[in-house]
């Protein structure tokens, strides 16, 4: 049986290490151009061979234990012992990299050093002799693309022998013979506590004044002092810290490898280099940045997303779909004319009128929908017809709808507002379409010429809630079954489900501008702006993460060496509005305009999860436990190139399965969770007997029995936190603690409350099932529908992320702190949009007035009152070794 190989990746983040993994395993890592994607090591064996296990460890620049993802790679190479190192360099930015390929070299396992990005290197015109550089490291090396598979199985292979014949590194010479010798004293001392192939790592680590590493060693006092006085005799006569000037020796070393191996061009401008002093600029960079993200989520809402979310909706959760032209025609064409006769209208108008002239109409309507009709719907029928006719029923002025029930204008444009009644809200200089009279022949005729059946036509598919529920009437399912699957798993997963088009073409893009090399420009940029707050560029590097899932994002604030911005990163990141909240920002663009005309309302939350990021942070800066510096933002920026094809689609594929992952297991969970709610209650109403049970099924049971509901009752209670900002009504309350289990809820729970599941994107009915929570007299209350958006975008993320921000603040007291000032904050904005917006749009003043005036004044106060001075100390200096000895 051969000998099973543990190969660690290593390397400086954005140097190829993890499409290097996904090449050498078909793992779907992530695969980024910034530091700290690769959070938790990864493992995964080789697709050649499965003796030989990779692990990817989190990309670093050094061994030094200042961020938590040096601790992990550190560790794991000098506790794990893996059996050989392949450390991957980036030629283009080579000195940079042997940075770290020297401290690994001192770590006493095989290593194999992979020159990557050859290729971008002879597009420059530059060469590098690997053979020399080889020679001079003394371990091999290998020139590589991992982009493009170039070399991999001969790199493998490489490791793979150097690892099983344990041909252990050596370290090289590249310190001055002072600090040498002071090494080899230092050695001396520490022999007998750590294994021999470690002696130079702890010996370097130990003149660093490395605590980690030093106290792992269990030194005696003596031995301590006396190498601490050999390390001041060293800084004494350099006149610089140990630290330094282990830094400064290895950069001098590396410079002398650079002339021996390396033959640079001719100075010129690369393409690259061209390109950044555009999108860099300090003028510049922030408005492209902006305008590139607004035409991002232009074209996935509105230009390609919508379409494909229209088709989704329609066909898969409403109509179902055609896979024969032929049979897709014939329909069409039948419907088009069934459509023009504006059947349904005539029959609905006809009715309407009846009733209006005293005729009975109980049950007309549904004995014509029956399908199939019984005896006594016939009769129903032909009774109201006797009594119609008798009474000379003339339906006049009906109005036209179109196959959404949408009501249109004579102009054939759909009518997007509707009075508390439903009725349509006619704009100046619009005129509603009608039918002048609709007769008593006319509503026969209509009778005779039923819609057309797409089931009758060749090739028709019917959709999933139509077919589930043919499957189950066809069981003999009871109608509580039928309503849990259809109403309640259906409607509510296919309600975030119809969402998936727009997602994944906002991925596309977001993706291809990561892999591409852009974003880790934009966290260049946005560094000058978040230093400003208190924030360094890599705390957008999360927010920018965050953009898909709130999850991934929070655990790349690991990059962040700072505990504290590090923790206040992890608040703050999932304000940023993920893939969960799209479907939200769609449903307010089609309350606000009918849909696309509102294209600027996705960029605008988005600005709005900026803003209130960099709000937080000057605030938060300037209370004891945040206060302080930003950390330095140090990061190389690859140069601009296509990303392969096989990355970008894996980079694409793990955002959106994580999307339709959460539908598939929180949601479905809470879809069922939200319909036991909201269809099991009281028989409270005028006539109930008040039993408990399954409402729709009762006697006597009206349209409105979801206000019986056990999910009205614990909405009651609690709406009364949510009534100063506007949306006290049981139905927004319930949404708004669904979406604290995860944010697709709250459209899933419009989806059961008010069969959004079924309707489709286009329809008004749509739009206006969320819009009647918001609604006052008659009239929209644009301020508490804001108010309830800005709340559920800022407010405490999903159940997945708030675990993630428990495990990264690794304390449940500044845990619980995180999750009280995001939901505080959120409270607070929604206060401050709904008071103000009754204030000065409706003239009311109030006690709430008061309230958020007063909190408006407290933010401005800690906005720009002058930083305090708190007594700091530099946590990254260590102590003097001899004053806090290990005995």
């Amino acid at each position: 049986m051969a000998e099973k190989i543990d190969i660690a990746l290593a390397g400086n983040p954005n140097c190829g290490k993890t499409t290097l993994f996904n090449e050498l395993t078909g793992s779907n890592g992530y695969v980024g151009n910034w530091p700290g994607v690769t959070v938790e090591k990864k493992e995964a064996v080789w697709k050649k061979d499965a003796d030989v296990l990779f692990t990817d460890l989190p990309g670093i620049y050094s061994l030094s234990p200042y961020s938590p993802e040096e601790v992990v790679s550190r560790d794991f190479i000098i506790s794990g012992r893996p059996s050989a190192i392949i450390d991957l360099v980036d030629v283009t930015n080579i000195e940079r990299n042997l940075y770290l390929t020297t401290q690994i070299l001192e770590t006493g396992r095989p290593v194999v050093v992979g020159l990557n990005m050859c290729d971008l290197l002879e597009q420059r015109g530059e060469k590098i002799d690997s053979k020399r550089l080889s020679k001079m490291l003394g371990v091999p090396v290998v020139e590589v693309s991992a982009l493009r598979s170039k070399n991999l199985d001969t790199l493998v292979g490489t490791a793979v022998d150097s690892g099983r014949a344990n041909k252990v590194a050596k370290g090289v010479k590249c310190f001055s013979p002072e600090v040498e010798d002071a090494l080899q004293t230092i050695a001396n001392t520490i022999s007998g506590s750590c294994v021999p192939d470690l002696l130079r790592w702890y010996s370097i680590k130990v003149f660093e004044r490395d605590s980690a590493a030093i106290e792992s060693l269990g030194l005696s006092k003596q031995q301590l002092a006396s190498m601490e006085k050999v390390i001041e005799a060293i800084e004494q006569d350099r006149d610089d810290d140990s630290e330094s000037i282990i830094t400064s020796e290895r950069y001098e070393w590396i410079a002398t490898v650079m002339d021996a191996c390396v033959v640079k061009a001719p100075g010129k401008l690369t393409v690259s280099e061209k390109i950044d002093r555009v999108v860099t600029n300090r003028v510049l960079g922030l408005p492209i940045f902006i305008a590139i993200m607004i035409g991002v989520y232009w074209v996935a809402l509105v230009a390609v997303g919508t379409p494909a979310t229209d088709w989704v909706n329609d066909n898969l959760f409403s109509d179902g779909f055609f896979v024969s032209g032929n049979g897709q025609a014939a329909f069409d064409e039948a419907d088009k004319a069934w459509q023009d006769a504006h059947y349904t209208n005539q029959v609905s108008g006809y009715i309407a009128a009846a009733e209006e002239a005293g005729v009975d109409t109980d049950g007309v309507q549904d004995a014509i929908d029956a399908d199939p009709q019984t005896a006594d719907d016939e009769a129903t029928i032909a009774d109201f017809e006797d009594a119609a006719k008798e009474a000379g029923v003339v339906a006049t002025d009906v109005p036209v709808t179109d196959s959404d029930g949408n009501f249109l204008d004579t102009e054939g444009n759909v009518i997007t507002t509707l009075d508390a009644d439903g009725n349509p809200v006619l704009e100046a200089g619009q005129e509603l379409d009608v039918l002048p009279t609709v007769t008593e022949a006319d509503f026969e005729t209509a009778l005779d010429n039923p819609e057309p059946d797409q089931h009758d036509y060749d090739g028709f598919v019917d959709s999933i809630p139509n077919a589930v529920t043919g499957w189950l009437t066809d069981a003999g399912a009871s109608d509580v079954v039928i309503s849990l699957v259809v109403d309640g798993i259906i409607g509510g997963v296919g309600a975030v489900l119809g969402f998936i088009p727009q997602i994944f073409v906002l991925f596309v893009m977001l993706c291809f501008l990561e892999d591409c090399g852009y974003m880790s420009r934009v966290a260049f940029v946005m560094d000058r702006v978040f230093r400003r707050f208190g924030l360094s560029g890599k705390s957008f590097i999360p927010m920018i993460v965050s953009s898909g899932c709130g999850v991934p994002g929070v655990l790349a604030t690991k990059t962040i060496e700072n505990e504290r911005d590090r923790r206040m990163t992890a608040m703050l990141t999932t304000m940023i509005p993920c893939s969960a909240k799209l479907p939200i920002i769609a449903l307010v663009m089609g309350v606000l305009a009918g849909g696309s005309d509102m294209w600027w309302v996705a960029p605008m939350f988005y600005l709005m999860g900026i803003v209130a990021i960099i709000i937080s942070a000057v605030m938060l800066k300037k209370t004891r436990r945040f206060a302080g510096e930003p950390i330095p933002f140090v990061m190389e920026l690859p140069d601009y190139h296509l990303p392969s094809i096989k990355s970008w689609a894996l980079h694409v594929w793990e955002r959106v399965s994580a999307y339709v992952k959460k539908a598939g297991t929180i949601i479905f969970a809470a879809a069922v969770g939200i319909w036991v709610l909201s269809n099991f209650g009281l028989a409270g109403w005028e006539g109930g007997d008040g039993s408990f049970g399954f409402l729709q099924a009762m006697d006597g049971a009206p349209d409105t029995y979801m206000d019986y509901s056990i999910l009205a009752g614990i909405g009651g209670a609690l709406s009364f936190i949510f009534a100063p900002l506007g949306f006290g009504t049981w139905q927004a309350t319930a949404s708004t603690i669904s979406a604290l289990i995860a944010k697709e809820n709250l459209v899933s729970t419009f989806g059961v409350l008010y069969g959004l599941g079924d309707a489709t994107e286009n329809s008004v009915s749509m739009w206006q099932g969320f819009a009647n929570m918001f609604t006052i007299a008659g009239t929209l209350h644009v301020g508490a529908m804001c108010a309830f958006v800005a709340f559920n975008m800022l407010c405490a993320p999903c159940f997945a992320a708030m675990g993630t921000i428990r495990r990264q603040m690794d304390d449940p007291k500044w845990f619980w702190f995180a999750i009280g000032y995001e939901c505080g904050f959120g409270w607070v904005v929604g206060l401050l949009i709904n008071q103000f917006y009754e204030l000065f749009v409706f003239g009311s003043f109030g006690f709430w007035t008061v309230v958020a005036f007063a909190l408006l004044a407290l933010m401005l106060f800690q906005l720009f009152r002058p930083m305090p001075k708190w007594d700091e100390k530099d946590e990254h200096i260590l102590d003097n070794l001899a004053e806090e000895p290990v005995a």
